[in-house]
């Protein structure tokens, strides 16, 4: 087989030896030929109940059945929409109607949070212990599916600028050409061991998997409460390879390490947001023998760069270079090659891009657009709207943002999300959410709001609103209340003047 010629992903539940570790649950290790047995079982009960390339969502913590949809999905001819577990009601009952889900599949508790008019009338909800239960007794669906590799197979929702998250739609050959990628540049073998602390719902996250068993390793899922609890499991599981983002790295840093949980580390990886030259250092103290991998990346592409580890410590704020199967170009406004260590927009070029928003014609076509004409792909590329620069020696460096999206722990954060739930508290007439530079999480939301006629400004109401309706990482870390909001000259909120005081 030639692996960078793209495949079905359910093939990687073939690539290990059948008798080596694949997935590490809680009381049971799965081997490859077990893996692949699960993945056929849920395969053929998914198929009997879902027409093909139907939707089929899930929301639920790391376990048998996030970590194998992926493939058994893609083997039942369906689309997979991992839902971040994280989320709240609002924002999940959005992603069903958006996606048209035809099954939901959940933990219990989650389930039981959503409301009658959050699901779609014909999405079937099952909770996730059923599935598995119901699966073992299905006819199974053997066998590697043989379909093409640009047929969609997963949808990926990340926040938009313009409030509503946005379907990410990959193909097969965007996630098996990614897996190929990572697999190569972080040297994976078959004798690795993947921690995997970040949610299956991220591209980042999945890769975790698919990278890992296009390598033939072994994956131990974990959701962890406790930054000790992940350094407990590396020492238990004797873990190769761990990736995070930098506010995870920081807690991390900040325990100590016995020589038996970081003994057996090969690799960090880290993307979601850009280290410091502290956290660098941080991490060399802790793990000198260890190579540290920064990386860059986009969800509309996958993953975009990385920084090779001989290169980190002299260049420790650099994005890197291009990953294998990309093409990154630095433009001017025209679509034009812009010389070195002068400022451009990243486009990203190549197969690892993916097929557009679903359902969403003008989003895609503002983003996904032709490739510049000096590209050696061509087609479809994806203008990122970041502002980076390329040194004379290639190595990228980040510069900023053109958009609005706030980006903090890794997440990617509409400000229009936020403000509209604010306004729909009933509390304020006006808000805008901004990003300010935050040491470990990147960027903290700040909130601005004016309150409504006839309302007193109540901070604790306000945030107690918030709590309710937004997850976690959606939450401002400060609401400054204000009588009246700056206008520009079109009389307009001026979010600009708002974002020189807290650069102030």
């Amino acid at each position: 087989m030639d692996y960078a010629t793209p495949h079905p992903i359910d093939h990687l539940a073939l690539m290990g030896h059948p008798d080596a570790p694949a997935l590490v649950l809680r009381g049971e290790v799965l081997s490859y030929a077990m893996l692949d047995e699960r993945v056929a079982g849920l395969a053929g009960w998914l198929a009997a109940r879902c027409e093909e390339g139907e939707r089929v969502a899930s929301w639920a913590a790391k376990g048998e059945l996030t970590c194998l949809l992926p493939l058994a999905a893609a083997r039942a001819g369906l689309v997979h929409v991992p839902i971040n577990p994280l989320l709240k009601r609002a924002q999940v009952a959005y992603i069903l109607a958006d996606s048209g889900a035809r099954l939901l599949l959940g933990t219990k508790a989650r389930l039981a949070t959503l409301e009658n008019a959050d699901i779609p009338e014909n999405c079937e909800v099952i909770a996730e212990v059923d599935a598995i239960a119901q699966s073992r007794a299905c006819p199974q669906r053997p066998g590697a599916s043989d379909r093409d590799p640009e047929t969609l197979a997963a949808i990926l929702y990340t926040s938009g600028s313009t409030g509503k998250p946005k379907g990410v739609m990959l193909s097969h050959a965007n996630m098996w050409l990614g897996a190929v990628s990572v697999a190569q540049y972080l040297k994976l073998a078959d004798d690795d061991v993947t921690l995997a602390v970040l949610p299956l719902s991220f591209d980042y996250g999945q890769n975790q998997l698919l990278s890992t068993w296009y390598a033939g390793g072994r994956v131990i899922p974990l959701d962890y409460l406790l930054p000790r609890d992940v350094s407990k499991a590396c020492a238990r599981h004797r873990v190769t390879t761990l990736a995070a983002v930098p506010p995870l790295w920081w807690q991390l840093v900040a325990i100590e390490w016995s020589d038996e949980a970081r003994g057996a580390l090969r690799r960090l990886t880290n993307s979601g947001g850009a280290l410091t030259t502290e956290l660098v250092t941080n991490l060399r103290r802790i793990f000198p023998h260890v190579d540290l991998y920064p990386m860059y990346g986009l969800t509309e592409a996958f993953r975009s760069t990385y920084l090779d580890p001989a290169l980190v410590d002299a260049h420790p704020t650099s994005m890197g270079r291009a990953i294998p199967f990309a093409e990154i170009l630095v433009v001017d406004e025209q679509g034009g090659p812009v010389p070195a260590e002068q400022e451009g927009e990243l486009v990203h070029c190549g197969p690892l891009v993916a097929q557009g928003y679903w359902q969403d014609p003008v989003r895609t076509a503002e983003r996904f657009r032709p490739a510049p004409a000096h590209s050696k792909y061509g087609g479809t590329a994806v203008w990122s709207g970041d502002r980076v620069i390329r040194g004379k020696d290639g190595l990228l460096y980040f510069v900023g943002r053109r958009d609005a999206m706030i980006k903090s722990a890794g997440n990617r954060i509409s400000p229009q999300e936020i403000e509209d739930a604010a306004v729909a508290t009933g509390l304020v007439a006006d808000a805008v959410a901004l990003g300010a530079a935050d040491e470990r999480l990147g960027q903290a939301v700040v909130l601005f709001v004016r309150s409504a006629p006839g309302i007193r400004p109540d901070e604790d109401a306000l945030a107690k609103a918030l709590a309710s309706e937004l997850p976690n990482f959606m939450q401002p870390r400060t609401i400054f209340w204000r009588e009246e909001l700056p206008l520009n000259p079109n009389g307009k909120i001026d979010r600009a003047a708002l974002a020189k005081e807290i650069d102030a």
